[in-house]
């Protein structure tokens, strides 16, 4: 199965910044996708394929990073892109706690054999909408310069599983297989 670990932002957030691009998503002409609501996340690190076999050490590994982990108060703040291919928010608030949570995940990850050392550096961000490439997100970054959510504190630490859709404009479906309370509160796992 396809996997990410990732923290989610409260439905008042959500709703807050689902408010903020809807003119935009409305106005929008050329190859843009834009992300459901529901699918807005903040990744802290892209594990890729695991069977199910190995899915029990990442586990174990990632309940220890969530004890020992403070729940980072956070706000969804600006956007900005990734070249012409995305269109993503940014984050405030306690984001040196919050690299450090995704430096742990990633090092579990490594250690369970699920993740390659990787040299780019963690950015923070939900993802908005992607595209093909010919359409310039520059000004719908922009329109976004001035947003700012509702303070959230993130409180659990969750292993989503990924499911590509068909076709071209191939749409994500997620469920979380996994979550535990940051600052180690217990855990559930799911089947």
């Amino acid at each position: 199965m396809r996997l990410f670990v990732a923290l989610n932002p409260p439905a008042e957030v959500v709703e807050q910044l689902r408010a903020a691009i809807r003119p935009l998503a409305e106005s929008t002409s050329g190859p843009v996708r834009w992300a459901r609501p529901d699918q807005w996340h903040l990744t802290l690190a892209f594990l890729g394929e695991v069977d199910d076999a190995a899915r029990a050490d990442p586990t174990t590994r990632l309940a220890r990073v969530a004890s020992r982990a403070a729940p980072p108060a956070l706000s969804v703040a600006g956007a900005g892109r990734f070249g012409h291919r995305v269109l993503w928010a940014g984050l405030h608030g306690d984001i040196p706690d919050l690299r450090r949570m995704a430096a742990s995940v990633r090092a579990a990850a490594r250690r369970a054999g699920l993740l390659k050392p990787d040299a780019r550096p963690y950015r923070p961000h939900l993802t908005l909408a992607r595209s093909a490439g010919g359409t310039d997100l520059r000004p719908l970054a922009a329109a976004l310069d001035g947003f700012t959510s509702s303070p959230w504190t993130a409180e659990e630490l969750l292993l989503v599983r990924s499911r590509l859709g068909a076709g071209p404009g191939r749409s994500s479906d997620y469920d979380t297989v996994g979550s535990w309370p940051l600052g180690g509160r217990g855990a559930q796992v799911r089947p």
